[in-house]
Formats: structure tokens, sequence, C-alpha cells
């Protein structure tokens, strides 16, 4: 009876992806300490420091994400010859999950971005860099590093941080090579120009990105699928996922757009998260997931990264409790009164989708209902569960019914990956239900008749048809409560 969710099966997948990220490493410093006092030299808070930590960023934070999620991460990067590059070094030495190809270029700093936070409040960054692309002799390096490392990679990140490393012949050779290899690979833009990414299997743009890309409005979910068609169009990306903070992601494709709200987290940090989202997306789309299974997975992974304090990793076991959560809303969501059930025939119907309906007490629901539940899908596009009250089974069967109660039978119900809605009724039959929704198709099980099956005539009438279900002999619900009270005797 157990539906697992898909999702939770991509992420068992997790562990046998190699995923090999190419984009700007730089080192992450905190300076933490506290504020009592305003400076005599000029109106500034002086930072009384307590403590400093320092990690991976960047490029570093996403293979930091993709080892926290239990895949393998390798990454090519440059850094200088210098002690920040030294201790990126020192850093990458202690995580034994992840693997660092790091090339190095005289004369170029590593990228170091500091922030300084008092008291929980950031109050300042610093960021000591170089911008410009690499050198010919640089880029060769990091291309010919590239092409040893690729070899056994399922899926290439282009962690893009517009620090130089993914230069137009870096970015050119490396989207050739997996185009070629027909292997996946998303790019996190920092460019204006997406046509520089142009092969892509996704780009991920956050929304602020995404207006600079197109110059167009992105405020509701229809001017970002436009945007993105737009930039799409311009560029030769074939799908975009547009990452909008508390609005959630857009999935746009040539074909069709998914609009994913955000998941419901107190925002501590953003630092990051956008690394989070990607190292999820592309362990996710190289298991096996579709595109927009892989975009669920990276939202709920950017809502976890969100809640914590710096750029901090988010793990698998907090992305699989954060599925049993959401598996446990979708449940109560599909448990829904008439007036929102027909809501959501009427989007349903504007869809061009087939209503199916059913009936029943399942007081104990057993395979035989499963298989009521299997056929009655099968003839339709939505199936909506009728479920009687605990007082209507109380007149209909007698004061020693049910045996469970009404809210315990309705999340066992809408538990069913074939059930789409469960609608409670207090009256003895469904017809009001029945004519309210007005099925496509009325499905009982075979021990009725289509003259006695509740709702037929009204269903035919206006050109509904009726679908008697075969019977799985041997269970039914009173036959098992009636062995259940005589073993009870027995005993």
């Amino acid at each position: 009876m157990e539906n697992r969710s898909p999702l939770l099966n991509i992420l068992d997948k997790v562990s046998s992806v190699d995923v090999l990220v190419v984009g700007d490493v730089m080192l992450d410093r905190f300076v933490y300490g506290s504020t009592a006092r305003i400076s005599p030299e000029a109106p500034i808070p002086i930072l009384s420091i307590t403590h400093q930590s320092q990690m991976l960023g960047g490029a570093g934070n996403v293979v930091r994400n993709i080892a926290s999620l239990g895949g393998k991460a390798r990454l090519i990067s440059v850094i200088g010859e210098d002690a920040e590059g030294r201790e990126i070094e020192s850093i990458f030495a202690t995580q034994g999950a992840t693997t660092p190809h790091l090339v190095k270029s005289v004369g170029r700093p590593t990228t170091v971005k500091t922030r300084f936070i008092a008291d929980g409040q950031q109050l300042l960054r610093s960021d000591h860099e170089a911008t410009h692309q690499l050198q010919p002799q640089t880029a060769g390096n990091v291309i010919k590093t590239f092409q040893g490392a690729v070899k056994t990679a399922d899926i290439i990140v282009l962690s893009d941080y517009a620090k130089g490393v993914l230069s137009d012949t870096v970015l050119r050779h490396v989207i050739a090579y997996a185009t070629e290899k027909n292997i996946p690979i998303i790019a996190d833009p920092k460019a204006r120009d997406f046509g520089r990414y142009a092969g892509v299997t996704l780009l991920t743009p956050n929304r602020k990105e995404m207006i600079a890309a197109s110059g167009m409005p992105c405020g509701s979910n229809h001017e970002v699928e436009q945007a993105a068609r737009e930039v799409m169009r311009k560029s030769g990306v074939s799908a975009i996922l547009v990452t909008r903070s508390e609005a959630g992601m857009s999935l746009v494709t040539k074909d069709d757009a998914h609009h994913i709200a955000a998941e419901a987290q107190e925002v501590y940090d953003v630092s990051g998260a956008g690394d989070s989202v990607i190292a999820a997306l592309s362990l996710a789309l190289a298991a096996g997931a579709s595109l927009t299974d892989a975009a669920r997975i990276a939202n709920l992974a950017g809502g976890i990264a969100v809640s914590k304090s710096g750029t901090a990793a988010v793990t698998k076991a907090e992305i699989r409790q954060a599925l049993h959560s959401q598996e446990i809303g979708d449940m109560e969501a599909k448990i829904v009164n008439l007036d929102m059930a027909l809501e959501r025939v009427s989007n349903w119907r504007s869809r061009g989708l087939k209503v199916g309906f059913t009936n029943g007490c399942f007081d104990l629901v057993h395979p035989g209902h499963i298989s009521l539940m299997r056929q009655a899908r099968s003839e339709c596009d939505r199936l909506i569960v009728g479920l009687n009250t605990d007082d209507s089974i109380r007149r209909l069967k007698g004061e020693g019914r049910p045996v469970t109660n009404e809210n315990s039978r309705a999340i066992v119900l809408a538990s069913l990956s074939d059930v789409d809605l469960v609608v409670p009724f207090a009256e003895d039959t469904p017809i009001r239900l029945i004519e309210a929704v007005k099925p496509d198709v009325l499905t009982k099980g075979a021990d009725y008749t289509k003259e006695t099956v509740v709702g037929a005539d009204i269903v035919e009438a206006y050109g509904g048809r009726v679908h008697l279900a075969s019977l799985k002999e041997g269970f039914s619900t009173t036959g098992t409560i009636e062995r259940l009270l005589a073993t009870k005797k027995e005993a």
C-alpha cells in the first residue's frame, strides 16, 4: 500500500553520481564579534573580534554541497601562488569526499571574500580578487586538466562567479566536449550575455540575472516565462531554471513551464544558497530525475540552505526529512471539502483532463480497495474519492462501525498515488457530490450493476459513463472485521 516518493528514490541513487565542477573557487572568511562603541575616527562601529572561520566558497561551495549530499565531487579551478591558495589546498586535503584539480596562476591572486559579522548581523564584506579572463597559458592548462578529469564525469557544472576561470576559450571547449560526448551540463551564469552558454542542458540564473539578460520584467510567473523564452530564442539555450527567492523557482523549457513555490523557511542567511541549489540539481539530473523533479529537489535544498548561517552545506538527511514532511503535507492537501474540490475540478477541466469518481466507507483499506483505486484511475486523468463520514457510516452499518475514524481513513486514501482528492460527505449517498462534480467516469466494484450504482443515471444523462471494476477475491471489510471478532472470542 505504501507509495514511496519518486524523489526519495532519486535521492537514494546520488551516491553513484560523479559531478565535475568547473568554475571560480574562492576562500570565504567570516570574522565574528560584537559592537558596543562608535569609532572616534569616523561614524562607524568598532568590531571587537571574538573568532574567525573560513571555508570553501564559490565553486568550492558547490563541490562541498555535492559531497554533503552524498555524491562524488571534483573541481577544476584556478588559484594564485599565495597564502590563500595554500589555505584552499589545505581545506581540500581535510575533505576526502572532494577531489580538487587546481591550476596555479602566477600573478593572479586567489579570490577571498571576507564578511564581518556583529551579533549575527553582517556589517561589511571585503573582496580581494582579479576578474579579468585567464591568460592563454593558464586557460590552456585548465583545458588540459579538464580533458584528463572529464572521462568519468556523469554531469558537468559550470559555476561562474565572473572571476575569470570560465573564459570564452574554456567555456567553448567544455561545452563542445560535453555536447559531443552527450554529457549533461548545467551552468550557473554571471555574464549578461547568455549566448556564452549556448549548448548547455540547463541554465540557472537568479531573478536579477534574468532581468539583466532579457531586459524584461520578471515579477509574475507569466513575466518570468516570457523573459526566459525570449532569452532562449536569442541564446540557443534549451531550458532555463530561474531562482526567484521568496517566489520559488520557474522551470521553462521549449514546450512547457513549471512554477515551483518556495519552501517556507526562516531566512537566516542567503549566502551560498545558489550553490546548494545547483549541487542538488546536478545530482538529481545525473541520477535520472526529470528536469521538473530535479528542480523540486533543488528547491528543497535552497530552502534548507537559507535557514543556515554562512555558506553552509545541505545534507542528504536534511533533504530526506524535508521530502517526508512534504509528503505528509501533500497528503493533507488532498483532503478537501466540496467547494475546494470544485475549484480543482475546474482547473483540471480547463486543461482538458478527464475526471473520475468513486466512493465508499473504506473502513479498513485492503488489497481489494487498492485494486479498485488503480482500476478507477486507469479510466481517467484525475480521481476523486467520496468518503462517508463517521456519522454516515453509523447510520448505514450500525453503532459498531466505523472501526477506523474519518480522519485516519482519509489520510490512508490520500497516501495512495492513484487518488488525487478525498472529499468526505455526511449524507447516506454521494448524490450531492456526483451532481456537483459531474465526473466523466463513475467507478464502482463489479458486485454492483449499472442499475444499482448510485448516481449512474445522472452521469449517463449528461454523457458520462459508468465503469464496473473487477473484484479482488477474498477481500471485504465486513468479512475482515468478522474474522477479527471471531479470533478475539476464541482467544
